[in-house]
This record gives C-alpha cells, structure tokens and sequence, in this order.
C-alpha cells in the first residue's frame, strides 16, 4: 500500500472528486474514469497498469483479492485502504475494489507488466484542449488499431451502455482486434458500459470520436471488407462462409432502430440472421456475437 493510513472521511474532496467521475463532464474534464469492481480493476491493472492513477480498496476487499493489491504493488501503483463507508461513498457498485484510470487507457492496445501511471499523471484541460486531443487522437488511434486487423465491430448508434459494455465483451471473447464506437454512441467510460465489459475494455482498443464516414474510411484503408447484419438482408448469414472469411468489420446499429441507411449503404454485403422460433428480432448485442462468432469461426481466430 502507497500508505499505512486507512482514508475514512467520505466527505473528503478526494473521495467527492472520484464519486464525481460518475458524470461524463467530470470524466471529460478530468480525462479519467472510475473501474468498479475486482473483475475490471484486476484486468485494468494487468493490461493498462500505465494508465491506473489510484486502486482502493477495502480491508475485507484487500485481503479476499489480494492478488489485485499485489499486482498493482508490482506495478508501483498508488494503493489507498478506505473504510467500507468511504467506498460506498465512491461507488454503490465497488464490491470494495476501485480504480480510476486514464481516459486513454481505452484506445490503448493492452499492456502486460506496464510500470504503472501515477496520481498527478492527469491534469484538468479545458473544454477547447480536450477537444483538440480527442480531434487529433482518435484519427491516429483508429489507424494504429486497424493495422493490420482481421475482425472489428462497429457501433454506429448503441445508446444502452450495458448492450455496448456487452458487445465489447463478446468481441473481446471472439478475438476481435478492435471495437470502433462512432459519434453519437454512448461513452464506454460511462460506469454502466465499463461494469458490462467485465475487464474486457482493458484488452483490445476501443476507438471513440470517428464519424461513421470516417470510421468506413478508415476501414477500408486497412483493407476490411464492411459487413451488416438486418433483417431485410437477402443473404443468410450461414450463406456467406466466403465473405466471412475475409478481414472484416461488423457495422452493428441502435438498438431499436437498427443500422441507419446511410450505414448500410456504406457496407459491401448486408446479411440477415434467421430467425427460426416465433422471436420479432434479436437484440443487437445478441446479434453481435452470432456474427462476430461467425467470422471467428471462419478465420479461425482462436
């Protein structure tokens, strides 16, 4: 532990600051984020050590997962023991094992034995700043992460964050290299979205900030052939092992609306996934992961 002294103050300012993180204006001017949960911090600390600022935990919490506190000791992390109190006071959802990390931790490819980030490591930007870096970060983070890709999902308009926290689990789970969430989606800081991720999000990139134009563009440059999956789709998605085979991108779409018809005029093949029983549709994170799956079985990912 960075520290001997158990914090205890839930009205402490460090304590409101990390609470605060709840809010995506605190997350925007703070560039950080809070991880709930051992799952997450645990998965946060292995593979994004660099960027985790602070790990708390409880002394029940510490000793049960005391392979987290050890891990983020390895690392060199700042390392506080809190009362039960002052975790809930940061989160209701914690199970006595928080982190907060660098919002650019999300982009990043994942990190094994990383040296560890630190508390100062983030300092507050203006509004004018932070949207100058994202400008910038995101066109160069997308074409870092698409180098070289095989299978990419594409969230064009996912506004529930726990079906998108659930699709970049699933593309995690299918070896997917990336997951692209373009203007308009929910952010994958957002407490609901990381908690759905299960850890995931700290083991492919997950790329923010691209219009959907220039997210197909960026795909096709890497050399991704652009699928989608609809209902209306003439092509069966067990008909189609050829395209599958191909590296691909899945475009994925809101959830009650489905793919806008500008996403799927961008694609090269639109498929649709049978539906057998009585069911009107499936929802989108289901769908994802039939055809994420789809793909992954044909390039034999695994």
């Amino acid at each position: 532990m960075s520290a001997t002294a158990i914090l205890d103050n839930p009205a402490a300012t460090r304590i409101t600051r990390v609470a605060g993180l709840a809010r995506g204006s605190a997350r925007d001017k703070h560039r950080r984020f809070a991880v709930e949960g051992p799952q997450g911090v645990r998965e946060a600390v292995r593979h994004a050590a660099d960027y985790v600022l602070d790990v708390y935990l409880t002394q029940e919490a510490a000793e049960l997962h005391a392979d987290i506190a050890e891990a983020a000791a390895r690392a060199g992390l700042y390392t506080h023991l809190v009362t039960p109190e002052v975790m809930r006071a940061m989160s209701a959802d914690a199970q006595g094992v928080l982190a907060v990390v660098r919002t650019d931790a999300v982009a990043a490819r994942p990190q094994p034995g990383a040296s560890g980030g630190g508390a100062e490591a983030a300092a507050p930007v203006t509004e004018s700043d932070a949207a100058r870096e994202a400008d910038a970060c995101s066109a160069s983070a997308l074409e870092a992460a698409l180098s070289g890709a095989r299978l990419v999902a594409v969230l064009t308009e996912a506004q529930d964050p726990g079906n998108a926290g659930t699709i970049i689990r699933t593309a995690d789970a299918a070896g997917a290299d990336a997951v692209v969430l373009v203007k308009g989606s929910v952010d994958p800081t957002n407490p609901k979205v990381v908690r759905a991720t299960a850890g995931s999000l700290f083991h492919l990139p997950v790329l923010t900030g691209v219009t959907l134009e220039e997210a197909t563009a960026a795909l096709r440059a890497a050399g991704l052939r652009l699928l989608a999956a609809d209902g209306h789709g003439t092509i069966s998605l067990f008909d189609t092992e050829a395209e599958l085979g191909a590296p691909s991108a899945w475009l994925l779409g809101n959830e009650a609306r489905g793919l806008a018809p500008e996403a799927l005029d961008a694609v090269d093949t639109v498929v649709s996934i049978p539906i057998y029983g009585r069911a009107e549709s499936l929802n989108v994170a289901s769908a994802a992961a039939i055809c994420l799956y789809a793909s992954a079985r044909v390039q034999d990912l695994g």
